[in-house]
């Protein structure tokens, strides 16, 4: 194995500051849900709308067929005959930090998460990766030491899924992209958004009062979830705010008003991939909408260390090896060990 460092200043990122917590359950409102599902909510609502919404149910296909893009990725698992049987399936959410509007979808992933949704026992299981994360990427194992924000850089959705069921030995059985720096857009559309700021802090020319319910406009809301430097919790405390702000937007996005607002539906199209193709999401609104009756939540915790001249969060096979059985044992699959990107 090489290890070669070269191109490794275009992907630094800033230290991940994360701190260890229990894997906690949430009982979450019905609507409480991750971004991607106000897409289910979409379809389901046009489905059963009748002659009214034929229209709309054509557009909302339209918007489906346009954030399909698959990953190519090597799957280990029949995901068709597991959506069609009801089982388990995992989906990993990215949030890129690609900029504008009309932008591609390459950029670094500032938010990885690895979600779980088992209809059988009701739960949905979110775990946080570390961005800075020591990996070897999946087909560029020639530029080890890589941080797993680099995947997507590199290789995008494909060679992110592929490092990370690597690196856990956990199967990837789906991807979803969100453009975080597309949110501006997605929240105008809908009207702004409600948020009670988790600190009081100011940055952006916005002032943020901790636990005062406010309205936010797309820009606002885009300067709240970016803050870092301030937050006691580092970069983990702006994934608790990019989180609560997603959440509060697919809040209001499953709205009717919104749900037959083509506005809206033209910004999730532009906002948003994924390799759920239109059929994949009909079965998943019709079979694991019961998944998010409750939600357990944790993440994998890294030590920062130097390698060369940049911070890398080092995880101990004991903590990978917990993280492992969590996914594994949502998924119902038998305990294995925890895996490795360099073997």
């Amino acid at each position: 194995m090489s290890l070669k460092r070269t191109q490794h200043e275009e992907f630094e990122s800033d230290n991940q500051t994360d701190f260890e917590k229990p894997l906690q359950r949430e009982h979450l409102p019905r609507k409480k849900k991750i971004f991607f599902w106000s897409m289910l909510i979409i379809i389901l609502t046009l489905l059963i709308g009748g002659h009214y919404l034929t229209q709309r149910f054509s557009a909302a296909k339209q918007a489906a067929d346009k954030i399909y893009a698959p990953s190519n990725a090597k799957k280990t698992r029949d995901t068709e005959e597991l959506l069609k049987e009801g089982k388990p399936v995992s989906i990993l959410l990215l949030g890129t930090d690609t900029g504008a509007l009309g932008r591609s979808f390459k950029g670094r992933t500032d938010t990885i998460i690895v979600c779980v949704l088992n209809p059988k026992d009701k739960t949905m299981t979110l775990v946080s990766l570390p961005r800075d994360a020591l990996v070897a990427v999946s087909g560029y194992q020639q530029y080890y030491p890589s941080k797993l924000n680099s995947a997507y850089a590199y290789g995008g959705s494909k060679a992110a899924a592929e490092t990370v069921q690597k690196y856990l030995n956990v199967p990837i059985d789906f991807y979803a992209t969100i453009n975080m720096g597309g949110l501006e857009d997605l929240i105008n559309a809908v009207g702004g958004v409600d948020v009670k700021p988790l600190l009081s802090f100011s940055y952006g020319g916005y002032n943020f009062t901790k636990g005062k319910k406010t309205h936010m406009d797309g820009k606002e809301a885009l300067q709240y979830c970016r803050m870092r430097d301030d937050d006691p919790l580092g970069d983990y405390g702006r994934q608790n705010r990019q989180r609560q702000v997603i959440m509060a937007l697919a809040f209001k996005g499953i709205k009717v008003s919104s749900l037959l607002n083509e506005k809206f539906l033209s910004s999730v199209s532009k906002q948003t991939k994924t390799d759920l193709s239109f059929h994949d999401l009909v079965e998943l609104g019709l079979k694991y909408r019961i998944s998010t009756h409750h939600m357990d939540s944790t993440h994998l915790q890294g030590t920062t260390q130097m390698i060369g001249s940049a911070d890398f969060e080092v995880v101990s096979e004991t903590e990978k090896q917990k993280i492992t059985d969590v996914l594994r044992k949502a998924l119902d699959l038998q305990p294995a060990q925890t895996g490795d990107t360099l073997n």
